[in-house]
């Protein structure tokens, strides 16, 4: 008798390339989805100006390089011909863009025909800066008023062995250890305006500067909080809110904010009635930390600034290395209006 042998299932019909195919671009527009939907989040925290706790404060440094990925999942949509999600990769290229471009652009200025002003600051790395390097850069900006954070008693003495005041003969300056100290050194004479601002963190010292003619001019050595955990979460925000609002007398702040212009609590003391001067020339997108044991391809934010009153000129910005700091130094021309 003859075994039975059991039956087998027909074996599946072999996939068609049309049915792979469309496999492949659902799968594709998933992909598109997973990336589009984080920066559409990122784009509308941007836009309202939301700044959650999850290390938001510190990501948002980095909006211009969102901007600029943005771009990936909005041209594979147009290339794949997904109209819902070319759409909406287009709705978040485009705000992001708007926060971003007009950084590269450069504004107008007021009618400004009063003194000029070379002002220089820099971030001197918990005082690592070499004093020998800093004459240098004075003798080859020739700035009229030099403001330094992460001042230290060690720097303080340094520059005058090196010689300074015969450079910059007025000063106004709290140097501190541990890179909490500021100082505001200046060719014009120079008073201190009143003790530094209250709060707690690195030292911002409010300065007057005499001009020829007589007027005044407020100078501030800025340097807020890092926006990273702990307590210095809290520190961070207080410390820009810290800052003199404009209006008055003329006022100049410069320094390390540890702030970009993406981050709203920068925003906010701007729209009192001040000026970004990297904005302003359409330098925006010059960055200026990280610069020191970080390798050439780690992204870098904009974070040193100088605001000055939207009644000044200002006519140019420029970033400038010195050895031993992880901070661009900052180089800007201004102009004053005309005395009334």
């Amino acid at each position: 008798m003859d075994s039975v042998r059991p039956s087998r299932p027909p074996a599946a019909p072999p996939r068609t390339a049309p049915v792979a195919a469309a496999d492949a671009r659902r799968l594709a527009g998933i992909g598109l989805w997973l990336v589009l939907l984080p920066l559409a989040g990122w784009a509308g925290l941007r836009l309202v100006g939301a700044e959650p706790k999850f290390r938001w404060s510190q990501a948002v440094s980095f909006t211009p390089y969102a901007a600029a990925a943005s771009l990936v999942p909005l041209l594979a949509a147009v290339g794949l011909r997904r109209r819902a999600t070319a759409v909406a990769a287009f709705a978040v290229t485009a705000s992001l863009a708007a926060a971003v471009l007009p950084r590269a652009l450069p504004d107008g200025n007021p009618p400004a025909d009063g003194p000029s002003l070379r002002v220089l600051s820099a971030n001197l790395y918990h005082g690592s800066v070499p004093a020998g390097a800093l004459m240098d850069a004075l003798r080859r900006h020739r700035p009229d008023v030099l403001v330094m954070v992460e001042f230290t008693p060690e720097t303080s003495a340094a520059l005058d062995r090196a010689g300074v005041a015969r450079l910059l003969p007025y000063r106004v300056s709290a140097p501190e250890p541990d890179g909490q100290g500021s100082a505001v050194y200046s060719r014009l004479p120079l008073r201190a305006d009143g003790p530094p601002l209250p709060g707690e963190g690195p030292r911002q010292i409010p300065a007057l500067l005499t001009l020829p003619d007589g007027r005044e001019v407020s100078v501030v050595a800025v340097h807020a909080c890092a926006p990273s955990g702990g307590w210095r979460s809290g520190c961070w925000a207080s410390s820009i809110r810290a800052l003199p609002p404009a209006g008055g007398r003329l006022r100049v702040l410069a320094g390390d904010f540890n702030s970009t212009l993406d981050h709203a609590v920068l925003r906010e003391l701007i729209a009192t009635g001040y000026r970004d001067a990297a904005d302003v020339t359409g330098k925006g997108l010059a960055m200026t930390w990280p610069y020191l044991d970080q390798p050439w391809f780690f992204p870098k934010v904009a974070i040193d600034h100088l605001l000055a009153d939207s009644r000044i000129a200002i006519r140019s910005f420029a970033t400038s290395a010195l050895p031993g700091t992880d901070h661009r130094a900052v180089v800007t021309d201004i102009t004053l209006p005309a005395a009334s």
